[in-house]
């Protein structure tokens, strides 16, 4: 697990560190000063690979020019051995460092080294993360939504899992409540239907429309005929939904599992229900004085805890609201289930919910101190084919579902595409994603690696394998193109830890395809078959390492990585 970035960086470090200390020995800076400053990466290449600001920040204790102490710690630095070659003064006071060969060859000992582990960093110390997403109810098809969902939550897990996480994945079932009475209610109404037509029978104004109930509808009269016709409301509905909602979490099931996304448990609602466990936390919070009684209703006291009002937690009718069991079970994941950090993928309609969720977390009672409670808010989709914003399925003249998507286009694309900034708004172009030339960010990042693939089974049909590292020259790796790659090569693991930092798995996407970019300006650049042996061994592992890299990032994404195209 090693990060070739920062340890360049803390290298640099350590040996402005050491100049400082030979320049105080020398008289040349004085001591007894905290000898500090940051070592970045410069956006422009012509400042060197590296530069510090120690000399800068320095200035006001020291008493001297930034341009002072760079040149007394300049004259101090040993760069003998290390990683650069050399460093120069620049501007106010800036210390430029630049890369030797042997830091670009350890880049691809390392990427040999680690194999399919390269880019893994240990910035969670094994901490324990659930990451809850997607959680859609369980009375229709899976969403768009869902789908941006799924992908986010799920490329965000393999990257904390990447960065050194202990990472759990959760589907939270909302198998209890109204919108499960009334999913009873509709399917009661379509069945109905089907026994005494459609105009006998009045169809619930809030009730689900979709095709779905009436198939779940048609699954019950086939199977038991006129059974429930003569029975109460009451004990059919009960029996529908004991029915149509294991079927529909079944097709959820299968549907997220063609999309390449598993979870660990598929957590019910209902189990916190039987429990007691919602009442036992509406209590504890009665019980710190956080409630108050208001037309029959108890409600809790959310302003006192920094929200901007108040929230019912039981109605007058005696049923607890969504919000007293989202309090319920967030405090299961924490106490009960003792995780360390909790990440909630939600959408922006619930943005101003997570805030005011998050202010009641904070409450005493509940025992989360040192906890974390974190949101990914994503924002919405909207699909368009040419000119045309797109609803639903060519196929089907229905509503637009992940099914139908994932028929259209495939799960690579879908993946690829949904992985986008989860702050920003995301235009999905249908005809893009099935485009199969550069213009396609995924087709032209496959193609990569597919081509890769391809050059490597050509020349091991030549009797040319691809070397082992000691096997090679690797200073002959010192084309413009050769280096801009390996360099490329060398920030996975920094692109882990800042996706893990920001929760934006996207960054993998846009590395990914500027790594698929470096590769084919290498290989348009730089000749492997028919070259010189060594260099063409040299070359031929520069590919080999591109091509790993390329796979563990799409296996990051949760997208297949083909050998030809």
């Amino acid at each position: 697990m090693s990060n070739m970035i920062e340890q360049a960086k803390q290298k640099a470090d350590a040996l402005l560190q050491s100049a400082y200390r030979a320049a105080v020995e020398k008289g040349a800076l004085p001591g007894e000063v905290a000898f500090t400053g940051s070592v970045d990466i410069p956006k422009d290449t012509k400042n060197g690979d590296y530069a510090a600001n120690h000399a800068m920040v320095s200035a006001k204790p020291m008493k001297k020019s930034p341009r002072q102490i760079a040149e007394a710690l300049a004259a101090e630095l040993d760069l003998s051995g290390t990683w650069f070659d050399r460093a120069e003064i620049a501007g106010p006071g800036f210390i430029n460092f630049y890369l030797s060969q042997k830091w670009y060859s350890d880049v691809l000992a390392e990427v040999e080294a680690a194999g399919k582990d390269y880019g893994r960093v240990d910035v969670g110390h094994g901490e324990r993360v659930m990451v809850e997403f997607v959680s859609a109810n369980p009375t229709g098809p899976m969403t768009i939504g869902n789908a941006r969902g799924g992908v986010l939550g799920d490329t965000l897990a393999s990257v904390l899992d990447r960065a050194g996480y202990d990472v759990y994945r959760e589907f939270y079932v909302n198998d209890a409540g109204n919108q499960v009475d009334l999913f009873g209610k509709s399917i009661e109404a379509r069945y109905l239907q089907l026994l005494q037509g459609e105009s006998a029978v009045e169809f619930p104004d809030n009730g689900y429309h979709g095709d779905d109930i009436k198939t779940l509808a048609q699954l019950i009269y086939e199977r038991d005929g006129d059974k429930w016709l003569n029975v109460t409301s009451e004990a059919r509905c009960k029996e529908f939904v004991a029915f149509g909602l294991p079927y529909n979490i079944a097709r959820m099931k299968e549907d997220l599992a063609r999309y390449r996304v598993e979870f660990d448990r598929w957590f019910l609602e209902s189990s916190l229900h039987e429990s007691g466990y919602v009442a036992q936390t509406v209590d504890l919070l009665t019980k710190a004085g956080l409630t108050y009684e208001k037309d029959g209703a108890l409600w809790l006291r959310n302003t006192e805890l920094g929200a901007d009002k108040d929230e019912v937690m039981r109605r007058s009718n005696g049923f607890y609201t969504y919000y007293a069991v989202d309090i319920a079970y967030h405090r299961n994941k924490f106490v009960d289930r003792h995780f360390d950090r909790v990440i909630d993928v939600w959408g922006a309609d619930h943005h101003g919910h997570a805030i005011r969720f998050g202010n009641t977390m904070k409450a005493p009672a509940l025992g989360l101190e040192g906890r974390n409670l974190d949101f990914l808010i994503m924002q919405m989709v909207r699909l368009v084919r040419g000119d045309e914003v797109v609803k639903v399925s060519k196929r089907t003249g229905k509503a637009l579902t992940l099914a139908d998507l994932m028929d259209e286009i495939g799960v690579d694309a879908c993946r690829f595409f949904f992985n986008a900034k989860p702050d920003t708004h995301l235009e999905f172009d249908l005809d893009l994603a099935v485009r199969e030339d550069s213009e396609n960010p995924v087709y032209y990042v496959q193609y990569a690696h597919a081509r890769i693939c391809s050059l490597v089974q050509a020349l091991a049909e030549e009797g040319v394998p691809v070397p082992q590292f000691a096997d090679i020259d690797a200073s002959l790796l010192s084309g413009e193109q050769e280096i801009d790659l390996i360099k490329q090569i060398s920030a996975l693991p920094e692109e882990i830890r800042y996706a893990a930092r920001d929760y934006d798995p996207s960054r993998l996407n846009r590395y990914v395809i500027e790594l698929a970019a470096r590769f084919h300006r290498f290989y348009n650049a730089c000749r492997i078959k028919g070259e010189a042996a060594d260099i063409q061994k040299a070359r031929l592992k520069l590919a080999d390492a591109t091509r790993q890299v390329i796979a563990i990032c799409l296996d990051i994404i949760g997208v297949s990585a083909p050998e030809k195209m």
